[in-house]
């Protein structure tokens, strides 16, 4: 239920080459002192500290025969040697990733250009990945798995089973939008064989969504989804032999239906495959490590929560292969352990009550590693790094002047960074640093020149913490209109979100911006305001996160409706009587919820793509956080805005793309069915074929604009009273 990931992909922090296309990021080179990019149509490397470019792949290398120009280059990787480079392009969606298309080689020591899986239809591989020799090119097509031998260009069908439902080397519609999973298949270290997922989806029952536009006769569109309570799709590891094409499927424990398998890697330098299994309700996690000769599998970590577990960030291995770092948040806060290979000893490397975001890098040589983190604030994000041996003291990285949200890139050497801040006032800005000084590499393109250039903001957007009266802490920001006058009277607009998945009072650029809104609401004199409430994905604490276990729907809305009810209280420039929410997906469902659940405060609401009914969403993500639904549907009951819809008393908006695959239509009309029912008047706007992300189509998106604003200026007029 995540609100536009449609340019999300789940980055494995730990072990980035799993992908074969890492989207966003540096492209490193191997010792660390430069990166490669696409520009300007070549593939050039660049130099540090010096910028200096040098031509990889020139225009000419990139353009085929028979062609006037170049290929479009999504993105690239080269071999491990450096002598070839796989190049992406004409990419296509599958679900909400462009994540098959063509691949070409390109020869950089013969100067030749090559398409690969030639016998194969246009835009249908997926995830082509180097042998480690760098002789061979493996791939999926139409849910099969590939090797192409790049000297003889024979192709070797590894798999033969794939259809439709049979997915071999990559994954169905949940596991990619709940777990991040997309590239299924992994060469082994000695590229004699690879590992890969197949998922037997035979018994998932399809979804039918109906175009209406397209035909004169309307027509099904199937989507196999699993929802909430049905059985998952069967999940299997095999490896499979080269040379024989033989799989050799790994006998993990237990009932293949009722788990899945989220992560799994080979060990570095071994003919061992390590795996995350999760049980079916997501509160149990074992570490598995399996022979990929024998197919012995031995159980070496496991891990009980009383509410979920999250799917791993991958492995990163310690101490010759004998270690691995892990991350769990069994103390009450995420941290990193270093656990050895047979799982007898664990050590605890980040200490203290604060949350690790992420692992930036692990310099296993100066026994460091980087992480993100926000120990005093949770609207924010600083680099750390602490002593990998668990002996050290957490440190801040990054200057203290500079508060807001930073990311980094380090090179694998350490000695470099792309160093990349915003904030609330401050328009995202990148700078090149030497890593081993913490210093710019020039001061003309230092984060603090840059930050010179930019022009003031004059309404600032507030950030503040308001206490409800269930003594529940939240994090906010406040976007007051032009021109405050403190004596008057404003129209308050709340932007929810408020599920697991998304945090909304980030102290980001665009914070207290609405890009639903088809002109300034500041200037057009309303107030706007997004908290997060408990269950939000913010580093305050396993139990702040893990609190909406089993109350998506009330807890969430509670904490949000108090939240509101003490700054109307607080604040008398706030008028009562002009309060509003929105919200989209997640937010959608908060948003129906707030307006039906407490009408005394929120007199307009516009939810869009909303979970209606929490029975109507995928098994994965609603039964994680909502436990399944044996035997008692009564959690999901009593979260769901339909159960609620008799209340409605203010003016309701509801927004919905016909072509859903991720949050479906039918939650639309089983909301229009509950509220005609009882005789609640709303209006309505649906998008024929649209998806969860209701861009599609020309003028799409600036229609939705309009009727959002003309909607809450009708029924929440702007201006000071």
């Amino acid at each position: 239920m995540k609100l536009f990931k449609l340019f999300i992909v789940i980055v494995l922090l730990y072990n980035s080459n799993l992908y074969a296309q890492a989207r966003g990021g540096i492209n490193w080179n191997k010792d660390g002192n430069g990166y490669y990019q696409n520009s300007g149509g070549e593939i050039v490397l660049v130099s540090l500290p010096k910028n200096e470019k040098k031509t990889i792949i020139g225009r000419d290398l990139l353009t085929p025969a028979n062609s006037a120009s170049p290929l479009p280059v999504r993105s690239f990787q080269l071999s491990e040697d450096g002598t070839k480079a796989l190049i992406y392009t004409n990419t296509k969606k599958v679900w909400r990733q462009d994540s098959r298309g063509d691949y070409w080689i390109a020869d950089i020591s013969k100067n030749t250009l090559k398409k690969i899986g030639k016998t194969k239809p246009a835009s249908s591989l997926m995830f082509a990945k180097f042998s480690p020799d760098g002789n061979k090119v493996a791939y999926v097509s139409e849910h099969n798995i590939y090797v192409e031998d790049l000297a003889s260009e024979n192709i070797k069908a590894l798999t033969n089973d794939g259809t439709k439902r049979m997915i071999n080397g990559t994954f169905d519609w949940v596991y990619e939008e709940e777990f991040g999973c997309l590239d299924g298949f992994r060469w082994s270290p000695d590229g004699k064989s690879i590992a890969y997922w197949q998922i037997d989806a035979t018994k998932i029952k399809n979804f039918l969504m109906i175009n209406n536009t397209d035909s004169i006769y309307a027509f099904n569109v199937p989507v196999e989804y699993p929802k909430v309570g049905q059985d998952p799709s069967v999940c299997k590891v095999g490896i499979i032999d080269i040379e024989t094409a033989k799989t050799n499927w790994l006998a993990v424990p237990g009932d293949n239906v009722q788990y899945y398998i989220p992560r799994m890697e080979w060990i570095p330098n071994t003919n061992e495959v390590i795996l995350q299994q999760l049980n079916r309700e997501q509160n149990e996690s074992k570490i598995l490590i399996a022979n990929a000769s024998t197919g012995d599998i031995t159980e070496i970590y496991k891990e009980n929560d009383k509410a979920w577990i999250d799917a791993t960030d991958g492995w990163v291995w310690l101490n010759g292969n004998k270690e691995f770092v892990w991350q769990s948040e069994k103390d009450g806060f995420t941290h990193l352990y270093r656990i050895s290979k047979d799982g007898k000893k664990e050590t605890l490397i980040t200490k203290g009550n604060y949350d690790v975001l992420s692992v930036t890098l692990i310099d296993e040589k100066n026994n460091l590693v980087y992480f993100m983190a926000s120990p005093a604030n949770a609207t924010q994000k600083y680099l750390y790094k602490t002593k990998l041996n668990g002996s050290g003291k957490l440190e801040m990285v990054t200057p203290s002047v500079l508060t807001g949200t930073h990311s980094y890139s380090i090179s694998p050497n350490g000695s470099f960074a792309r160093h990349s801040y915003n904030s609330s006032v401050i328009s995202p800005v990148t700078e090149w640093m030497n890593f081993v000084t913490n210093n710019p590499l020039t001061m003309e393109g230092s984060i603090t020149s840059q930050i010179a250039k930019q022009q003031p903001i004059k309404n600032k957007v507030e950030f503040f913490k308001v206490t409800t009266v269930d003594g529940v802490e939240m994090d906010g920001w406040m976007k007051k209109p032009d021109n405050f006058d403190m004596t008057k009277k404003y129209p308050v607009v709340f932007y929810v979100y408020g599920e697991p998945a998304s945090q909304t009072a980030a102290d980001v650029w665009g914070a207290g911006r609405n890009g639903l809104y088809a002109g300034d609401m500041a200037k057009d004199g309303y107030i706007y305001i997004s908290m997060d409430n408990r269950g939000a994905p913010v580093p305050k604490g396993a139990a702040w996160r893990k609190a909406i276990y089993k109350n998506i729907g009330v807890l969430n809305i509670r904490d949000q409706a108090m939240a509101a009810k003490k700054l109307l209280e607080t604040y008398s420039f706030m008028d009562k009587d002009r309060v509003a929410v929105h919200g989209w997906s997640g937010g959608g469902s908060s948003t129906l919820n707030l307006l039906f659940q407490y009408p005394e405060i929120y007199k307009t609401g516009i939810a869009i793509a909303a979970v209606a009914n929490q029975l109507t969403y995928d098994n994965i993500y609603q039964e994680r956080y909502m436990g399944t639904p044996f035997p008692t549907t009564e959690a999901y009951v009593k979260g769901s805005p339909i159960t609620y819809a008799k209340n409605l008393q203010g003016n309701l908006l509801y927004i919905h793309g016909t072509g859903d695959d991720n949050v479906h239509y039918q939650n639309a009309e089983m909301l229009i069915n509950e509220l005609v029912k009882n005789k609640k008047v709303f209006q309505m706007m649906s998008y024929p074929n649209r998806t969860h992300g209701i861009y599609e189509g020309e003028g799409t998106s600036q229609h939705l604009a309009l009727t959002f604003t003309k909607f809450l200026k009708d029924n929440c007029p702007p201006g000071a009273k």
